[in-house]
């Protein structure tokens, strides 16, 4: 086993460390973004993955291009200026601090990830403007009361918040229990708040995703699972669902573009409010 212990923030990581023999979602994705901060054990499952579903790298830039929508939808029209971005994943381009405090400096962001690299790469590169602010916690979807106790210590959560989940509920393996976390966040912010989710699906590749999620199950890593989108669906129940509803994560709201075709991707999204 290698493990190389994080430099700094010991009295938050703990004994947390960087497993780099293991693959790890956040770094195959990564690598499916043309980034470098990955291995090679990302790079060799991530390519095995390709083999079942050569179109993947599309859907991960289908899902950047669709949290950089969202956010802005949420700062603009909506007028949220907090946001708790649950299951950060690695920092790249268009992250939901830059993309909100660009259009308003005074936004506050919380991420929320139980990676070590993660982590070491958020708190080098997440930095808020000098109006807002930008916290990094680590923690773990399924302690939602740990989540929303120390998100807090940032955000205000008497006011509106968007709850931002990018390809982390897939981590949850049981649907009640990934509706129950979904419901326990939502509980903690009021009326006016956001739900923001993307998570990839059997509706598209249904066939080489089944396979491709049951390689990387079989690799060691935090399994994951797929749903379709009756089961995406339950986890918007209780809040108003915006239009176009739960798509494919290119088909919700696209910026005009002249003849470009729209092509559905693996990954699913929806938004939401809360009433």
């Amino acid at each position: 086993m290698s493990d190389v212990p994080l430099p700094g923030d010991e009295d938050r990581v703990g004994t947390a460390r960087l497993r780099t023999d293991v693959s790890h979602s956040a770094r195959i994705w990564n690598y499916w973004l043309g980034g470098k901060d990955n291995y090679p054990v990302d790079e060799e499952v991530g390519e095995q993955i390709l083999g079942f579903v050569p179109a993947l790298p599309r859907s991960a830039v289908a899902d950047r291009r669709f949290l950089a929508r969202a956010v802005q939808f949420l700062a603009r029209e909506a007028g949220i200026r907090q946001f708790l971005d649950i299951g950060t994943g690695l920092p790249t381009v268009d992250n939901t601090h830059e993309v909100a405090q660009r259009i308003d400096p005074t936004c506050r962001i919380v991420y929320v990830d139980n990676d070590p690299i993660v982590l070491r790469h958020a708190h080098a590169l997440l930095t808020s403007t000098p109006e807002g602010a930008t916290d990094y916690i680590d923690a773990d979807l399924h302690a939602p009361d740990t989540i929303l106790e120390r998100a807090a210590r940032t955000l205000d959560f008497s006011r509106p918040v968007a709850l931002t989940m990018l390809g982390v509920v897939n981590f949850i393996m049981d649907t009640e229990q990934a509706q129950a976390i979904v419901r326990r966040l939502l509980d903690g912010v009021p009326s006016g708040s956001y739900l923001v989710i993307s998570h990839p699906t059997v509706e598209v590749d249904g066939d080489a995703m089944t396979e491709a999620v049951r390689y990387w199950n079989s690799q060691g890593s935090a399994p994951m699972t797929l749903r379709t989108r009756a089961e995406l669906l339950r986890l918007f129940e209780g809040v108003d669902l915006l239009e176009p509803g739960v798509v494919s994560c290119s088909r919700w709201r696209p910026e005009p573009s002249a003849g470009a075709e729209i092509v559905d991707v693996t990954h699913f999204c929806g938004v939401a409010r809360k009433p």
